[in-house]
Parts: structure tokens; C-alpha cells; sequence
């Protein structure tokens, strides 16, 4: 067949031009690279779509750094509908910005980004002691973050150019004093009440509804007596600690990795220093830090000149209280304990050496080395368990990258069922019955939330396909299918007939009690003797006294023109509240004022970079087509 196909593709070629052709004229290249893109289109920024797959990504590249930065963090919330929906909103604020950058020209300049970097406290303490850049360390920490040191500076750059587009607004903002202490004074003020309350559950007792009535709830509410939809499903789970227990490992292997990396197994290396430190804030003057410099200089000479005087000058000199009168000895410490800058000359020193003068954000420091603690070697039987697991887990991560494309392939490709993935990756078909759409907490794979919705959509439910592999926590994917589904059905009145008792009870009590509340109200209105109500609370927004937050905010709307007076206070299912509004009181121990007007400024501030954002959302025709998921 091959031969002929070879023999005659002039002919062949000729055939698929005819078809090719008209379909361009049609529908255009444009039309042919839709095919290409993947998922539809959940949000749009100015005309530029961001598809599902786009999201998808995002989130998981989000979901990881916060795996790195919190290794503990329940892998439930970084999955969940709120966590993902903040990750599509950052994407949207990111691209609004952008194009806030492109439209207004607002690009960041050469010399800008100079003075970022050299005003950044990171860069700074990559400096030598003769003020030049170490060019080295520059690159390693541009490494770190996946970047080289030219694409370092493109993202500081972009960073500046996108504050621009908010900072501008959030630094301009501008809140009088006189403003301020109105708007806190009214947010803060005080009410003294008198609180009536009349709970729904004290009328349950004087409820008592017949057969009758029971039945005409139930026929009324069937939409409240309700099981809810529920499927019978079997899923395979393609785990990174699954694969670990299949791995076995030589024993060579161990040996090398222990030889490898017997430093880290054996801890961190502690050093010992003694400082002189005279302040010298960043705030302080320009001359007057000179000036402590110069004097630092001096000391610096004195206790080289005799090394053995270095405690005696620390006692007499240095402005660190806490380490002063101990001759500055700060004891052992590790990387991570002291500011940068000094953590970077201490653990460059030898025993004994004297440093140069190290200028912090605290001040000048003189530093001698006086001990180095090295951390015992431990031994390859010791270290042995640990070795193991980490090998173990660095090649089961790996088998896992390469097997997760393959696996999600696998399940979509044969979605009919799940047994070829299960046997192509040796996993267990595992099965579930009475599956319903409410996460379960500890349930595994079957709390996660996008894996039931994926379960419980029409598709999933009409074909009994396999669904997509999820993503269901850190190095787990798991695809599942559904075997038999339950809809929703009302159950029978003789099933529950005790829960439909209750809620009629509870709906008649808290009537009875919003009745029984407007009664009252209405007599004390009409001068009815209140010496009857519980003694009184002083309220506030910041100090609720145990009373329903509907009751407080009923008591401190009240216009201060009507106080003393009564206000009544719907409570819902819980009941009535009769509430005596006796004073309005100043608020409490207010901050200090300068403080007070700072922290308003700062909230003004905000409300108003929020609502430019606001605008430019609509300047830029923002739509989220994905629903917000409820709180």
C-alpha cells in the first residue's frame, strides 16, 4: 500500500490541495488555528483571551510555589474552587495592568531600574567590601529564581512598570485630619442598651402541630426533605508514594549519595561572634552617620591594634544593650539568625579575625570570630533510613513526570474504561458507592472538590466515560468514572416525618417570637414600664458583648437623635430582640491621633487604588466568565 501511496503522490498531493484550498478561502488561517488552542475561554482582558488551559497552568505553577513556601499547607485549599478563582483574578489584574503599561506608555527607564537595584537591601549585600557589585553572587541569585541576570532585570523592570499604573493613584491620596476623626470617631462611637431577647427555641413548648399539618408542610417544602444525588464510581490513582514502594535501590547508590551530601545530613555549622555596634539608623542624617562612622573607624583601629581589648571596648562602647555587658558576645548562632549583611562577614571570617567595618540597617558594626562549632559527622548506618526515603522520593518524582502526560493520555484516550491505565501503571481500581457532591473531609482523593464535579457533570453522568486526570494533591493524579447514578429524589413523608415536625416547631416558635417581640415594642413605646429589661451593655463594633451582630448594628444605626428610644430586631429563625437605646457614648481609648490619621490615610489610599482598578477593568472590557464560587 505504501508503494502505491509513494508511486502516486503527485496525484495525492493534487487531491489535498483541492480540499485544502476552499477550506482556507472559507474559513481562513484563523478558523484552522482555533483548532490548536486547548479549553475554552474562561476570562478576557482588552480583547485577549485567557483559556482553561492557560488558568490551568497558572494554577498549577501558583499551587506549587505555595508547596515550596508552605510544605505542610493542606493540599485541599490549594485546589479548592476559592483558591483556583484567585489565580484566575491575579491573572486578570496582571494583564489589565499590562495593558494600563502599553496603552499609557508607562514604561520604566534605564536609570530607574539602576536606582531600584541599588536602593534593593538584597542587592546591596551583594556588594564587596569596596562597594563593587560581586558579580558572581548577582548570578547565583538570579539562578535561584530561574532566571539569568538579564532576565532578573526584565522582571524588576516590568514590576516597576506595572506599580506605576496603581501607585501613582494609592500615593496621591489625601485624608485632612478633621475628615479622619469624624469618620473614626462615627465608626468607633459607643451605645449603652438594654437587650430583650426572646429566643424561638422558649415558644417550641407551645407548639404542638397536628398530622394534618405536619402532612401540609411536607407537601409544601418537599424541596427541603430532599437525598440528594448520588453516584456509585470506581477511580485509579497514579501517586508519587505509591511508586516509592516499588522502588528498590543498590546499595552502591546509597553509598554515593551519602558521600555526596554527608555535609547536609550532618547539620548546619554554628559560628560564635562578639560585636561592637554603634547605632546609625537609615533615617538618621547623612552627616551625623558620618560622623558615628568616623568614630566606628576609630574603634576599629583600637582593637586591631590589640585584638585581646575587644571585650573591654564592646563594654565601654557598643550600643547594643543586650550584648554590651557581656563584652558582645552574641553566642552561637546559624545562617538565617542575623541581618545579611553581618551573617555575610561571619561566616566568611577565620577564628580570631576581626572584621572591617559591616554597615547594617541598625548601624556599624566592629566583628570578631571567636569560636566555630562543625556539626558531628553522622555515619552512613545512622543516615541509612533517611538516605533511603530520598532517593526513594526523588526517583518516584521523577517517575511520576514521566508518567503523568502518559497517564492523563491513557484515561482519555481509552475513556471507556479504566482498566488499560490501571494496568499499563499496575495501579488498583478502587470502587464507591453512595458518592454525593459535598466533599467529605478525610475521605483522600474523594474530598477533592474538582474530582467530584468532574464525577458529578452531565457528561461524566450521561456517558460513564472516564473523566480528565486530576490533579488532586501534591504529586497524585487520579482519574475515575461513574458506574451507576441516583438523582435527587424527595423522600417519603413516613421516612421524615420527625425532621418535618422540627422544622414546622421551629418555624411557629420563631413566629410566635417575633409576635410575642413586636407586642413589647409596641408597649414600650407607648410607655409601657421598661424597668423589666436586663441590665444594660455598653456596645461597639469592636466589642459585640455576646449579643447577635444584628443587634449591635441595629443599636449603632439608630440616629443619635433618637436615643434614648427603642428599636425591635428581626432575628431570623432565632427570634425577636427588644433593644432600649439609653446613650451614645464616645468611643474608647482611641490610638494616638497621628497614628489614627496614618492608618485612615492608608485605608483612603487603598479604597481609591482599588476603584482606579475598577476603571480599568471596564476601560479594558474585563469579563470573567466563570462564576465566583461562594465564600
Amino acid at each position: 500500500m505504501f508503494d502505491s501511496i509513494r508511486n502516486h503522490k503527485k496525484y495525492l498531493m493534487g487531491f489535498l490541495l483541492i480540499l485544502i484550498i476552499p477550506s482556507f478561502v472559507l474559513f481562513g488561517i484563523q478558523g484552522f488555528t482555533r483548532y490548536t488552542q486547548h479549553g475554552e475561554t474562561v476570562a478576557s482582558v482588552d480583547g485577549h483571551d485567557i483559556s482553561k488551559a492557560d488558568w490551568d497552568q497558572e494554577h498549577r505553577v501558583e499551587a506549587q510555589r505555595l508547596r515550596q513556601k508552605a510544605p505542610n499547607i493542606d493540599p485541599k485549599l490549594l485546589d479548592s474552587d476559592l483558591a483556583r478563582y484567585a489565580t484566575l483574578e491575579r491573572m486578570v489584574r496582571d494583564r489589565v495592568l499590562s495593558a494600563a503599561v502599553q496603552k499609557d506608555n508607562l514604561y520604566t527607564s534605564d536609570q530607574r531600574l539602576a536606582r531600584a537595584l541599588q536602593q534593593d537591601p538584597t542587592i546591596a549585600a551583594l556588594r564587596k567590601p569596596d562597594g563593587s557589585l560581586d558579580v558572581e553572587r548577582y548570578t547565583q541569585l538570579a539562578a535561584r529564581q530561574g532566571l539569568t541576570p538579564e532576565g532578573f532585570e526584565a522582571r524588576v523592570r516590568t514590576d516597576l512598570s506595572l506599580q506605576q499604573v496603581l501607585g501613582a493613584v494609592q500615593s496621591s491620596g489625601f485624608a485632612p485630619s478633621a475628615v479622619a476623626q469624624v469618620s473614626l470617631n462615627a465608626y468607633f462611637e459607643r451605645r449603652e442598651v438594654r437587650v430583650l431577647s426572646l429566643a424561638a427555641k422558649d415558644f417550641a413548648a407551645k407548639v404542638s402541630p397536628t398530622a394534618a399539618e405536619i402532612e401540609q408542610f411536607y407537601k409544601d417544602n418537599q424541596n427541603l426533605f430532599q437525598a440528594p444525588e448520588q453516584i456509585d464510581a470506581e477511580y485509579v490513582v497514579l501517586d508519587t508514594n505509591e511508586l516509592a514502594k516499588g522502588i528498590s535501590l543498590p546499595e552502591d547508590d546509597l553509598k554515593a549519595y551519602y558521600k555526596e551530601n554527608v555535609s547536609r545530613f550532618s547539620g548546619d555549622e554554628e559560628r560564635r561572634a562578639s560585636h561592637i555596634l554603634l547605632n546609625a539608623p537609615t533615617t538618621m542624617p547623612a552627616a551625623e552617620r558620618e560622623k558615628v562612622k568616623t568614630k566606628a573607624q576609630a574603634l576599629l583601629e583600637q582593637v586591631r591594634k590589640a585584638p585581646d581589648t575587644f571585650a573591654a571596648v564592646a563594654k565601654a562602647n557598643s550600643q547594643d544593650t543586650g550584648s554590651a555587658s557581656k563584652g558582645g558576645d552574641l553566642e552561637f548562632f546559624g545562617r538565617g539568625a542575623m541581618v545579611k549583611p553581618f551573617e555575610d562577614v561571619v561566616f566568611g571570617m577565620k577564628k580570631g579575625e576581626i572584621s572591617n567595618l559591616v554597615e547594617t540597617e541598625f548601624g556599624y558594626h566592629i566583628v570578631q570570630l571567636t569560636d566555630i562549632k562543625a556539626p558531628k559527622q553522622k555515619s552512613f548506618e545512622e543516615m541509612r533510613p533517611q538516605i533511603e526515603a530520598d532517593l526513594k522520593k526523588q526517583q518516584a518524582q521523577k517517575r511520576f513526570a514521566e508518567s503523568a502526560d502518559a497517564f492523563g493520555n491513557m484515561v482519555y484516550e481509552q475513556g471507556e474504561s479504566l482498566k488499560p491505565a490501571a494496568d499499563h501503571f499496575k495501579l488498583d481500581i478502587k470502587t464507591v458507592k453512595g458518592l454525593t457532591r459535598q466533599p467529605v473531609p478525610g475521605a483522600g482523593v474523594l474530598s477533592n472538590e474538582r474530582l467530584l464535579g468532574a464525577l458529578f457533570a452531565p457528561e461524566s453522568v450521561k456517558s460513564k466515560k472516564n473523566t480528565e486526570a486530576i490533579e488532586t494533591g501534591s504529586g497524585q493524579m487520579t482519574a475515575a468514572r461513574v458506574v451507576n447514578y441516583l438523582p435527587a429524589r424527595t423522600l417519603p413523608l413516613a421516612e421524615v416525618s420527625e425532621a418535618v415536625r422540627s422544622r414546622l416547631v421551629a418555624q411557629r416558635s420563631a413566629q410566635m417570637a417575633k409576635e410575642e417581640g413586636a407586642r413589647k415594642l409596641a408597649a414600650f413605646k407607648s410607655g409601657g414600664d421598661g424597668g423589666a429589661m436586663p441590665a444594660s451593655v455598653v456596645v461597639s463594633r469592636d466589642n459585640l458583648q455576646n449579643l447577635a451582630p444584628q443587634v449591635v448594628k441595629a443599636a449603632l444605626s439608630a440616629d443619635p437623635k433618637q436615643v434614648p428610644g427603642w428599636v425591635g430586631v428581626d432575628l431570623g429563625d432565632q427570634g425577636y430582640a427588644v433593644v432600649k437605646l439609653e446613650k451614645v457614648l464616645p468611643r474608647a481609648n482611641p490610638a494616638p491621633k497621628n497614628q489614627e490619621v496614618q492608618q485612615y490615610a492608608q485605608w483612603w489610599d487603598s479604597a481609591e487604588a482599588q476603584a482606579h482598578y475598577e476603571a480599568l477593568k471596564q476601560r479594558f472590557k474585563v469579563k470573567i466568565l466563570v462564576p465566583e464560587p461562594k465564600q
